[in-house]
């Protein structure tokens, strides 16, 4: 008979005798199982929030976008060219300016964009949906939902534009006004852009700017792998103008995320060691209590590696556990969060009103590798102390 086996699950039986010992293994199993299933639902939170950050982020930032350096210029034989030159991308000139939006006595700073509809639609997701309920033509434009409802607008509402150009007005310069017709709304899921972004066409901006028809601002491109096209397109472009990813534009803001993901990670982990302490506990009790019969084991032939490796045994049989019954529980709550609108969030702060979930791979293994590393740990202790019993000493006083 494998007496490793016989004794571990004899040792994990309920001893009416040391009751605290089956309690502080339950204690330990239960703070383990706890451990793991907040941090895998948080690793998860924290990947769905990156994720849809990144969806709205990659679609009013654009994924690539180009730019004039110093003295350089945009214009239609580039856009043209690199239509050509690359029949996989989307290519949508633009001409911007910084505005202010006025609607009565309110008023809200942003960007409007001068476009072609008909090639802005191919690289705005975003902006093709809002294209369905009306195109504006001349001097009409297309707005950010919230701004709509923060200014209270109807559809075909005027809607005045000052433009940071400045013009004659008799004896003074004076900003350029137009006033433009709302005629649809757009709906990113971000109020910041929702507010600040607003589209026209290309022909009614570089009429008010006075930019001539063939020159451009810059263009968006949209592509489905900007990390890889970037270096493509950056190499058959002139030096008078500049290509820019959309990462590049908020890598301080995904840095941060990194880091409190990484933060979180750790603090979250920390959980998982301090119901680790209870296995030692545990396993230490259980070797003080047992020492008789470590003691006479050895004595009848039991090798002391045998002895260590059954109070090992037992410590990973009460982690592992406790790590599969975390597992468990944290699928099931990322599947309730995720199923039932448990948690509403504020449409004007998060891009999304539902708790978004995304568990990666390597976030799961990470989870699981590191919760059994600490298990592990904590019941080499134990099993060595156990080996280590003075077998003489034990039979003589007990």
């Amino acid at each position: 008979m494998n007496i490793v086996p016989f004794l571990v699950k004899r040792f994990l039986r309920f001893d009416k005798e040391q009751p605290f010992i089956f309690l502080s293994a339950l204690l330990a199993f239960s703070g383990i199982a706890l451990g793991v299933m907040v941090l895998i639902i948080a690793m998860a939170l924290m990947n769905g929030f990156d994720n849809e950050f990144k969806k709205k982020l990659t679609v009013m930032n654009y994924p690539l976008t180009i730019q004039p350096k110093f003295f350089g210029t945009v214009d239609t034989a580039l856009v043209e060219n690199l239509r050509v030159k690359f029949p996989d991308l989307a290519f949508s000139p633009y001409v911007t300016s910084a505005v202010l939006a006025r609607s009565s006595d309110q008023m809200e700073g942003g960007y409007l964009f001068g476009v072609d509809f008909a090639q802005e639609a191919k690289v705005n997701a975003v902006l093709a949906e809002g294209l369905k309920n009306g195109i504006p033509e001349g001097f009409e434009v297309m707005i950010g939902q919230t701004l709509k409802e923060e200014f209270m607008l109807q559809d075909g509402e005027k809607l005045t534009y000052i433009f940071t150009q400045m013009e004659p007005g008799g004896m003074v310069l004076a900003p350029k006004m137009k006033r433009f017709a709302m005629v649809t709304t757009f709906n990113s899921g971000l109020s910041a852009y929702d507010k600040g972004f607003s589209y026209t066409s290309i022909d009614a901006m570089q009429r008010i700017l006075g930019i001539p028809k063939n020159l451009y601002d810059g263009i968006h491109i949209h592509s489905p792998n900007p990390e890889a096209d970037i270096h493509r397109i950056a190499a058959v472009l002139p030096d008078t103008v500049s290509i820019r990813g959309w990462w590049e534009d908020n890598s301080n803001f995904f840095a941060a995320l990194k880091m409190e993901k990484m933060s979180l990670f750790i603090v979250l982990m920390l959980i998982i060691l301090i119901a680790a302490i209870n296995i030692i506990s545990s396993l230490l009790m259980t070797v003080m209590n047992r020492r008789s019969e470590i003691a006479l084991l050895i004595s009848l032939g039991a090798s002391k590696t045998e002895v260590k490796k059954i109070f090992l045994i037992l410590g990973v049989v009460i982690g592992v556990l406790g790590i599969t019954t975390g597992a468990i529980l944290g699928f099931l709550g990322m599947w309730i969060l995720g199923t039932f609108e448990i948690i509403s969030l504020p449409t004007d702060v998060y891009p999304t009103s539902t708790l978004p979930l995304d568990l990666s791979v390597i976030d799961f293994f990470s989870i699981i590798i590191g919760a059994f590393v600490i298990v592990l740990l904590s019941a080499w202790y134990p099993a060595k102390k156990a080996s280590e019993v003075d077998v003489l000493t034990v039979l003589r006083n007990e």
